[in-house]
């Protein structure tokens, strides 16, 4: 490994138009176009690292240029010096004496650093000839804590209380692991339930997805009341009340409107309320799962950093935590958020709604189970059905569960010919895109 050198940094600008067909569309995010910073470590080995930012079309090119400048920090750099203290590293991205001045750790420079990282462990995967989930469940204890950032978090859990859980969590880790190998990790689908959907597309895509072994589904909400309540019996007329049913308001209502809205919809069971208010309000979350208990709260796709999941955790806020593979800074801080979790004992659900976050997320949660949680009791990860064929090594699914990634990597590698076919501009030539972006 020492021999490994980064030489370049490649970044792109990538956008898929799925607007078109309302993909993604929700009671905020109406028309987007899912899209990605996607950047390309190259190295005097032939090995790459691949990682990537979603984003949602406009604005993505503020993400590329934000890569482009944290790329200065790894060009030159051999993988030895970055892999053998990788919590080093990412303060060396966040801690940018000027840069960081735009968050800090939050926004565009998170997307970026997120990006980047984890193209650093993509490519250290690759390196290491494993699947991420499996270099990280191999890694010893102490040096995988190396990776974790303590400051601003120590106070809700310290280092040796982390280092002892993941050695406690050792323990029948080779069962979990054959359990995962033969039946999966549980999912649930969001590809049912989109905002712009007609009723009866809403009612063939459950039907098809109960054919297809599907037990958890999630309906957006957030429109109008009596809309969003017809909707929410269609798909329990087609799922039965035996299956789990989410809603999911993509942070559409204030607290006071959150509250009655979620009282609205309770009566349709669902397994929990997803994004009722802003991201950042923490009490306001609080507030609604005290005056609504019925229902559970969920929220973190568009939590900026560890920092927020701390406070969200320690105020009693929410029920599930929906960690995001990029938003935060990548596997680093994503490994922090999954040992807060553990600490506070709520479960991880993780986000995928978006490009390459599926193939992204498998990882994580295969780890949180195998080292952290040992526990599948209410966690599913979402599964969004659309661009996959855009990856090299997309995820499988049977039967309602992601099926154990086995290639070396972090699954995250687009194709080429889908490179150069979604490079912004549209059309850009391969050639092109290299120099405009080297």
């Amino acid at each position: 490994m020492n021999e490994i050198l980064i030489t370049s940094v490649r970044v792109i600008d990538l956008r898929f138009p799925t607007s078109q067909e309302s993909i993604g569309s929700d009671a905020v995010n109406k028309d987007p176009d899912y899209s990605a910073a996607y950047c390309i470590l190259e190295t005097n080995s032939g090995l790459e690292g691949h990682g990537l930012t979603f984003t949602l079309g406009r604005g993505t090119d503020l993400v590329v240029q934000a890569v482009r400048y944290l790329s200065r920090y790894v060009v030159n750099r051999t993988l030895s010096s970055l892999t053998e203290d990788l919590g080093a590293f990412s303060r060396q991205l966040t801690d940018d004496s000027q840069f960081r001045w735009l968050g800090p750790e939050k926004g565009v420079i998170h997307l970026a650093t997120g990006a980047l990282l984890n193209a650093v462990w993509d490519l250290y995967a690759r390196a290491e000839g494993k699947p991420l989930w499996q270099l990280l469940v191999d890694l010893d204890p102490a040096q995988l804590l190396k990776a974790v950032e303590f400051r601003y978090i120590d106070d809700a859990i310290s280092r040796s209380e982390a280092l002892d859980l993941l050695i406690a969590r050792r323990e029948g880790q080779q069962e979990r692991l054959a359990q995962l190998r033969e039946t999966g990790y549980p999912a649930y689908t969001t590809s049912v339930g989109w905002f712009g959907y007609s009723e009866e597309k809403i009612r063939r895509l459950c039907h098809e997805a109960l054919a297809e072994g599907w037990t958890h589904f999630k309906l957006k909400v957030g429109g109008d009341p009596a809309d969003d309540l017809h909707r929410g019996r269609t798909v329990r007329e087609e799922i039965g009340w035996t299956n789990k049913l989410m809603v999911d308001a993509n942070q559409k209502w204030g607290v006071l409107e959150a509250i009655e809205r979620t009282r609205q919809l309770a009566e349709l069971k669902p397994w929990w309320m997803e994004e009722p208010t802003n991201p950042d309000d923490i009490l306001g979350h609080a507030r609604i799962r005290r005056e609504v208990p019925q229902v559970r709260i969920a929220t973190g796709e568009h939590c900026h950093n560890r920092i927020m999941f701390k406070q969200f955790l320690q105020a009693k806020a929410i029920d599930v935590v929906q960690l995001d593979s990029c938003r935060v800074a990548g596997v680093n801080e994503n490994l922090a958020i999954l040992l807060l979790a553990a600490k506070f004992d709520v479960p991880v659900c993780p986000h995928a709604g978006g490009v390459g976050l599926c193939e992204y997320v498998q990882h994580l949660a295969a780890f949180d189970y195998l080292s952290v949680s040992a526990s599948l009791e209410n966690r599913v990860i979402e599964y969004v059905d659309h661009l996959h064929e855009h990856f090299l090594t997309p995820v499988h699914i049977r039967n309602g569960h992601y099926l154990l990634p086995e290639e070396p990597g972090y699954s995250i590698q687009i194709r080429k010919d889908s490179l150069i076919r979604f490079a912004y501009p549209t059309g850009a030539a391969w050639s092109e895109v290299r120099s405009n972006h080297a």
